[in-house]
């Protein structure tokens, strides 16, 4: 299920997120980014909808991921 982010606390979403920038280990290229600023990044992606913030009833946990792989995920099913 795709949680709106407009339904979540601001700080709980800069913690979900920033829980989820060091879980992730993501490549940022060349020059390696501070962590205040790919949280920026991500918190950029959910705003504009290429990425999306999942929560899983089954597991009862949450996840951010790109809005296309959770489409995908969903056709499968």
């Amino acid at each position: 299920m795709i949680v709106p982010i407009d339904q979540i606390d601001p700080d709980t979403l800069t913690n979900l997120i920033k829980e989820f920038v060091l879980r992730e280990g993501t490549d940022y290229g060349e020059e390696e980014a501070a962590l205040e600023q790919k949280i920026e990044q991500v918190k950029m992606q959910l705003k504009t909808g290429t990425a999306v913030l999942v929560f899983s009833e089954l597991h009862e946990t949450i996840n951010i991921m790109p809005a296309s792989d959770f489409q995908s995920h969903v056709d499968y099913e």
